[in-house]
């Protein structure tokens, strides 16, 4: 790992600040970022974290919503969100292991946006709203491919307000080295449509499965799922499996979801 400068500003404006300087980055959990470091991909000159600004680190509820402050670890939304959205709770309830939940941040994983991530499932499938430094950005106009989001330079992702749906569940097919999803399928129920969103599986990461979302408004069933199908094409192939095994995936993963939902 190269030498680096530590800056902990105590405000968002300081953060702001320091992040002018070209060089700088941004360090909220440093899931991602350290080991990427550590493998000498990236060398920033300066880290700027986010660990010592106050009102990052929140859960708050409000009419239909929840709002989570964008340094608020993984842990802290398992132990803490169940009662008013426990599907978001127990999907970072599974995020890799008791060390990457105890450091990691919603903000930094939405912010980094990693293919196989699961909080962009859960931001994407419940049509949550990205809150920054400067402005509020939509889900659907928020991930805008591989690790590539609307974010401007130098721009910090404060909190993540997801409304609250009637029903909802997270399946995930697991890695089992990395824990990372092979495939994951977020499913949100709300009064006047559904979402399905999907990670681990598209060559252009996390997307929404709309033939699914039709079928799932008209009959919120495993049943209605019968015949639909996603392309291999545009699917990851790996090591870890091909694009058509990604493809027959998505389909399994979104029944078992929408059986989730169903169960309460």
């Amino acid at each position: 790992m190269h030498n680096f400068e530590f800056v902990k500003p105590g405000s968002v404006d300081e953060a702001v600040k320091a992040l002018s300087d070209p060089d700088a980055v941004v360090l909220s959990g440093g899931q991602t970022l350290l080991p990427t470091m550590k493998a000498r991909l990236a060398a920033p000159a300066t880290l700027v974290s986010l660990t010592g600004i106050a009102g990052l680190d929140h859960i708050t509820q409000g009419a239909g919503t929840l709002e989570i402050g964008g340094a608020t670890p993984h842990a802290r939304v398992a132990a803490e969100a169940g009662a008013s959205f426990p599907a978001l709770a127990a999907l970072a309830g599974r995020i890799g292991d008791p060390a990457v939940r105890n450091r990691g941040t919603i903000g930094g994983s939405v912010a980094n946006n990693d293919p196989a991530a699961c909080y962009p499932a859960a931001v994407l499938g419940t049509g949550a709203t990205v809150i920054t430094d400067r402005r509020e950005v939509a889900a659907d106009d928020f991930f805008q491919g591989l690790f590539t989001t609307a974010l401007e330079e130098g721009e910090i992702v404060t909190g993540v307000r997801f409304p609250v749906p009637r029903a909802a569940h997270y399946a995930k097919f697991e890695q089992p080295a990395s824990r990372f999803a092979l495939v994951g399928v977020f499913v949100a129920r709300f009064d006047d449509a559904v979402r399905v969103a999907v990670t681990g599986a598209g060559q252009d990461g996390v997307f929404r499965w709309t033939e699914a979302e039709t079928a799932l408004a008209a009959d919120f069933s495993e049943a209605a799922l019968d015949g639909l199908t996603v392309p291999a094409e545009g699917m990851n192939t790996d090591l870890h499996g091909t694009g058509a095994y990604r493809a027959h995936l998505v389909g399994v993963m979104t029944a078992r979801a929408v059986a989730g939902a169903m169960a309460g």
